[in-house]
């Protein structure tokens, strides 16, 4: 019995990359899906664009309500039918054995693990690039994954394969999530199972000024929510708040909030006051005022 992959791609007023996006999911070495793209209200005729690719593995989904990459993951995962769910970005391309590589990977892998994630090549124009999540360090299956995943997003679901019944129903996404809303799920999506990650990369990425990754507001909106959504578990977790608190500070710096920034770091020492080494980081020393500032010995 075939391995029916549903592919799941949001997308809002991309039409010049999203036939790209569609057609290196449609060109898969595995052919056994269905391609739903979920068009989130968007102003431009997507489905003309969609439908123009002439495959019949392809379903057009239209939202009434722009609601935003989150909302628009969980309006396809409701329409999904397949034994397994991945992700498209409307701005990515496949490499065209993502899927034949993650489901032999599964396959391979214990009954407790049901998701397989892999790298990206993230290109930053045409003269930076870099491999995200870096491959140094990647989760193991036997370690606290919960508590790595609290201070590193190492999974971006579009490099990842998912078994559908891997997390309960179908609102897998925080609707009122504006960034980060992988990392969020990533958090409770280790409370139920086990993440197998490969550092082979799968996916090829393109950082653009509408990309998500580039609004510092919606970054520290991303920031504060998985502070909020997870501080009874932060709360005996004090070294992974103060690296959250520490992220969260970078992006309130970024946006002129030097106030708050300073709140956050002085809460972030208090957490785990080893931190107390990153006052000699520029950041820091902006956000404090503390441009003169020098280490000194001990009884100096």
């Amino acid at each position: 019995m075939p391995n029916i992959v549903s592919v799941i791609l949001p997308t809002y007023n991309r039409s010049r990359s999203l036939v790209a996006a569609m057609n290196s999911v449609l060109v898969q070495s595995h052919k056994d899906l269905e391609l739903i793209v979920v068009d989130d209200a968007s102003t431009e005729d997507i489905e003309s664009v969609v439908l123009g690719v002439g495959d019949t593995r392809v379903r057009y989904v239209r939202r009434t309500q722009n609601g935003g990459a989150g909302a628009a993951r969980n309006t396809g995962l409701a329409h999904a039918t397949g034994d397994y769910i991945a992700f498209q970005d409307s701005d990515d391309i496949w490499l065209p054995n993502k899927l034949e590589r993650q489901l032999q990977l599964l396959a391979s892998l214990p009954e407790h693990v049901r998701v397989v994630t892999g790298s990206k090549i993230v290109y930053y124009g045409p003269t930076r690039m870099l491999q995200a999540p870096p491959p140094e360090g990647p989760l193991r299956i036997d370690e606290n994954q919960l508590v790595r995943l609290l201070t590193e997003n190492r999974i971006s679901v579009q490099n990842a394969l998912f078994q559908k019944g891997c997390f309960p129903g179908t609102d897998w996404f925080d609707e009122c999530a504006s960034a980060n809303e992988d990392w969020e799920f990533a958090i409770r999506l280790a409370q139920h199972t086990t993440i197998y990650e490969d550092i082979e990369p799968v996916v090829l990425g393109f950082i653009s000024a509408d990309s998500i990754s580039m609004n510092d507001r919606r970054e520290l909106i991303g920031y504060l929510r998985i502070l909020r959504k997870n501080r009874t578990i932060l709360r005996k977790l004090k070294i992974q708040r103060s690296l959250l608190m520490i992220g969260a500070s970078r992006y309130f710096l970024k946006l002129g909030k030097r106030s708050t920034a300073r709140k956050f770091l002085v809460a972030s020492f208090l957490d785990n006051p080893p931190n107390i080494r990153l006052l000699i980081s520029p950041m820091v020393k902006r956000a404090m005022h503390l441009s003169s500032w020098r280490p000194t010995r001990a009884g100096a």
